[in-house]
């Protein structure tokens, strides 16, 4: 076991510090906290297993797993487990994703030693009662019919699901409603049995607890977990060609997506992507998009883009929904822009502004606290380090106008891109 402080320091003249600690039992967790004066603190375990773990008979199961986390442990009914951490005004809570599962809590500070034997106690020891298995099936069932009657989300998995055809990392995360079927308790206790494992996850906090109580707490409640190793390898998406589709749902109006592959987590252009990815559709008004289709020409009344990176793949989307007779005109007017950054490099000018918008709004999202601790926690899990504000603002700093028109070349050559479209 070792223990090691890391210093990171802010850019520019800014000197002061922010501490982080991290700690590894022996049987292969990994622990990492953030200091923060404040009296909510916040602490979780991020599991490196989500939807692409799950077998072509098993489309849903990480999702399952995660509400049945909640359900029964060896030792707590549903109701003790609702009621450990709302009875002195903390919060549970948890989400799946294609490649990881967070399971947390927010509360005092003085109750830092009830929130993690709650959740060593939900990872580790859950039972997966069959009769709960039964009634959460259906509450799934019920999120899967919400979900597909709300066009502008389903296109974005049907969007993946074509991006990524045949592979794990394409179907939805809910599943489907044939899918599940076949589940039950025991199968979701033996995908734990799998993956959630202390090698194949961390345990990350924030907070004022000090960092010596938690590395005692950990040893108490999870330093007894045996250390399997986890040997399971994720297979690369393969290669597919670029389509065009249009498909009728029946919708009121036309709900667009326009986008392909794209960088990794780990690749360097990753930086300038999102800074891209900014300048065309980011959540400022002043986006292009926003101010070519709606203050412009009227066209939509939502328009934005996403760049979401995964372990070894990425995907960069458009998004707009418009009358259905102005569909066309609005994917004119995309392309176009599109054109412009792959033709024309931004100006000194033009690269200052965007770099500088950036770095505001990042800055303005990290004062949401719960923000920051679950980036802690996803950093850790994939770069076993903290990537942290000054991090990034070093990163978008050294982005150059050559290195973002080569970016847009690649990503937005026309053999690379997909369009799908519900009407």
């Amino acid at each position: 076991m070792q223990r090691y402080l890391f210093l990171l320091l802010q850019p520019h003249n800014q000197r002061k510090n922010m501490q982080y600690y991290t700690y590894d039992l022996s049987n292969g967790l990994k622990i990492i906290h953030l200091p923060c004066d404040s009296p909510v603190s916040y602490c979780g375990f991020a599991i490196n297993a989500g939807t692409r773990e799950e077998e072509e008979d098993a489309f849903g199961m990480a999702h399952f797993v995660e509400h049945m986390l909640f359900k029964g442990t060896h030792k707590r009914k549903v109701w003790h487990i609702l009621n450990r951490m709302e009875t002195v005004g903390g919060e549970l809570n948890a989400y799946t994703t294609k490649e990881e599962t967070f399971v947390y809590s927010i509360f005092l500070e003085q109750h830092f030693e009830r929130a993690f034997e709650l959740l060593s106690d939900l990872i580790f020891h859950s039972c997966f009662p069959e009769q709960e298995a039964k009634k959460e099936l259906e509450v799934i069932i019920d999120e899967i019919n919400a979900y597909e009657d709300n066009p502008s989300e389903l296109i974005y998995d049907d969007f993946e699901n074509i991006l990524f055809e045949g592979h794990p990392m394409g179907h939805h995360i809910l599943g489907t409603s044939k899918s599940l079927e076949s589940f039950s308790g025991q199968r979701g206790l033996r995908f734990t049995q799998q993956y959630y494992l202390p090698s194949n996850m961390v345990f990350f906090s924030m907070g004022k607890t000090d960092f010596r109580k938690i590395t005692r707490l950990a040893e108490k409640f999870v330093g007894s977990i045996p250390g399997k190793s986890h040997s399971s390898v994720r297979q690369p998406a393969f290669p597919i060609k670029s389509c065009y589709l249009k498909q009728n749902k029946n919708t009121a109006q036309s709900h667009v997506m326009i986008g392909g592959r794209a960088y990794n987590m780990h690749d360097d252009k990753k930086a300038g992507l999102y800074l891209i990815n900014n300048i065309l559709g980011g959540p400022g008004m002043n986006s292009r998009l926003n101010l070519i289709l709606r203050e412009k020409h009227g066209l939509v009344y939502q328009v934005d883009s996403s760049y979401t990176p995964y372990s070894d793949t990425g995907v960069f989307s458009i998004y707009f929904g418009a009358e259905k007779e102005d569909s066309e005109k609005c994917t004119k007017l995309i392309f176009k822009e599109l054109k412009k950054l792959q033709e024309s490099p931004l100006t000194t000018s033009q690269l200052d502004t965007a770099k500088k918008q950036m770095i505001g709004q990042l800055a303005v999202a990290n004062e949401h606290k719960e923000n920051t601790f679950l980036g802690l926690g996803k950093s850790f899990l994939h770069f076993n380090r903290y990537e942290s504000l000054p991090d990034v603002y070093a990163k978008i700093q050294a982005i150059s106008a050559t290195s973002l028109q080569d970016i847009c070349n690649e990503i937005f050559d026309e053999k690379n891109v997909f369009f799908l479209e519900f009407r």
